[in-house]
């Protein structure tokens, strides 16, 4: 079922009448349960610690099901399935689940609240905290995702910053598409919810709230907030909003 056809669908997301973009082919994820519960696309973020938490619980058999090597640190709940490539130096703690054929590279840093689907690779030197990250997407070098969401087959280049925190501190305000004024998210730490199929180019910073509709595009050393329609092609190396 694609985006497309999630808008026609008895369980379409919620919202899309609320102005803003498809971002997830949810039907077709094993997450779909906590998808389907939002009525706007951050409120995932604020069910994923006890959707997460029933998931680990219901595990039955043991949780570590590939080899993990002695120079792993592993410590609180945490769920790797088969056939996943775990590098000497990585870190995970836990609540963290980890997909099928995942990779988790030397030096990454895994620190709770991590939700991630089959085939995903979680790059050298790249930070996860309270994020779902889905099938096969990719956050492969010096990478930092936190609070956030990247959808299936989703690739941030090296460098690549979702920022999840207002230098002042406040909640992180988001915008629907076409409209002019902000919705309180009532998240102080809020990164960016990355649709399916994006690709957002080196040294590239998300700021806080940033929404990129399926299948965007984001130039190398850019700079971007707001919420994006899907296929856009931003190509700027400044501070860049839709217009």
């Amino acid at each position: 079922m694609s985006a497309e056809e999630n808008r026609h669908c008895s369980w379409a997301p919620k919202w899309l009448s609320l102005g803003f973009p498809a971002l997830w082919d949810f039907g077709r994820s094993e997450f779909s349960g906590l998808f389907e519960k939002a009525e706007r696309p951050w409120d995932i973020l604020k069910l994923l610690d006890m959707y997460l938490s029933s998931r680990l619980e219901a595990v039955s058999g043991p949780k570590i099901r590939s080899f993990v090597p002695a120079g792993v640190h592993i410590e609180g709940d945490v769920f790797i399935d088969e056939a996943c490539t775990v590098e000497d130096g990585a870190y995970v703690r836990g609540p963290a689940w980890i997909g099928r054929g995942c990779e988790i590279r030397s030096g990454c840093y895994i620190r709770g609240g991590v939700l991630v689907g089959e085939g995903a690779v979680l790059g050298h030197s790249s930070e996860f905290k309270h994020c779902i990250v889905l099938d096969h997407a990719q956050a492969p070098h010096f990478n930092y995702v936190g609070d956030s969401i990247m959808g299936h087959r989703a690739h941030i280049g090296a460098g690549v910053i979702l920022s999840n925190f207002r230098l002042d501190g406040k909640n992180v305000p988001v915008r629907a598409l076409g409209s002019k004024h902000n919705i309180d998210s009532g998240l102080s730490k809020f990164g960016a919810l990355i649709g399916d199929g994006c690709e957002v180019g080196c040294n590239t910073v998300l700021n806080p709230g940033t929404i990129l509709g399926e299948k965007s595009v984001v130039m190398p050393l850019s700079s971007v907030a707001g919420t994006w329609p899907p296929e856009s092609r931003i190509d700027n190396q400044v501070m860049m909003r839709p217009s």
